[in-house]
């Protein structure tokens, strides 16, 4: 009687035990599993007329992570006038690459690397002056649709900017500079599409901090949806023109969001700027959004900033 309950006991402790084995393996696989399905992002820096791209880049990491959604490395460049042929990330291991780059040309190797992945399906974000980067890569130009600056001109494409009473997107191909700014200021954002998710459920008008608005950018502007504008008011030096500061673009397989905001830190303190970021990241990378637009999103009487 004694032996048989031993046996019992230690049948029990067996079946305990591998069952907390089993739940454990379990959990372990589920966050493995979890762990693989974040979007893996590759933010490029290194190089950038704007000098605070080192505090900028850890910004947009912990924009992207603080969702849950991303995983996030970062591939910084050689300093001006380093050897570019060093510089070989590998796009194949990311689903989103993200440029916080405007410096010397990639090598060939590398150009024609980032070309395939985007021709095979990859996600790309343009923040701010990476569309001042390469004028004279063709299908950079085509990827981020419009850019400014590097001697861009008529010759680089038309001018694209918003006829507010058309109603419609203009491409200008009249003679004239490719990308100015006048002084920096806090100014109101229109969402021009509804309907797309990285807009939608975005109030209709809203106010952005202090930031370089962009205008008479140029460039090939193909297949290029205009989502927000904002009016470059002549009173601050700009171009009396609706510009667009929210884009995107097909290229390839490939999805393209490109945004003309974040010049400095305090721009990309601004909610509006940190949620379409992750809101334009997630869309490259899968076609759709997730997230829910937040309570504390600017409108269009008050800016809202994160100092966390």
């Amino acid at each position: 009687m004694y032996i048989e309950f031993k046996k019992l006991n230690f049948v029990k402790t067996i079946i305990f035990l591998l069952v907390n084995l089993c739940v454990l393996s379990m959990n372990q696989l589920y966050a493995q599993k979890g762990e693989k399905e974040k979007i893996s992002v590759l933010i490029i820096d290194g190089q950038n007329n704007h000098k605070n791209w080192p505090e900028t880049t850890p910004m947009m990491k912990k924009y992207l992570e603080e969702t849950g959604l991303f995983k996030v490395d970062v591939a910084t460049t050689p300093l001006f006038g380093g050897n570019m042929e060093d510089f070989k990330p590998n796009f194949a291991n990311y689903k989103v690459v993200l440029s916080n780059y405007n410096g010397d040309s990639w090598s060939k190797s590398t150009k024609d690397a980032f070309e395939k992945f985007m021709n095979n399906g990859g996600g790309f974000v343009v923040v701010h002056a990476a569309d001042n980067a390469f004028p004279e890569w063709e299908a950079y130009n085509k990827m981020i649709g419009i850019g400014g600056w590097g001697n861009r001109s008529e010759k680089s494409g038309p001018y694209v900017y918003y006829d507010e009473d058309k109603q419609k997107v203009i491409n200008d191909t009249q003679a004239g500079l490719g990308g100015s700014h006048g002084i920096q200021h806090q100014f109101l954002v229109k969402v021009r599409n509804n309907e797309h998710p990285i807009t939608k459920g975005l109030p209709a008008a809203w106010l952005h901090e202090n930031d370089e608005l962009y205008d008479r950018l140029r460039g090939p502007a193909e297949n290029v949806e205009v989502l927000a504008t904002a009016y470059s008011d002549k009173a601050k030096r700009g171009s009396g023109r609706h510009e667009p500061m929210l884009m995107v673009i097909n290229y390839g397989k490939g999805r393209v969001f490109h945004t003309t905001l974040g010049h400095g830190n305090d721009s990309e303190k601004c909610v509006g700027f940190i949620t379409t970021l992750q809101r334009g990241t997630e869309w490259v990378a899968t076609g759709k959004v997730t997230q829910a637009v937040p309570k504390d999103f600017p409108t269009a009487q008050q800016v809202s900033i994160r100092n966390n």
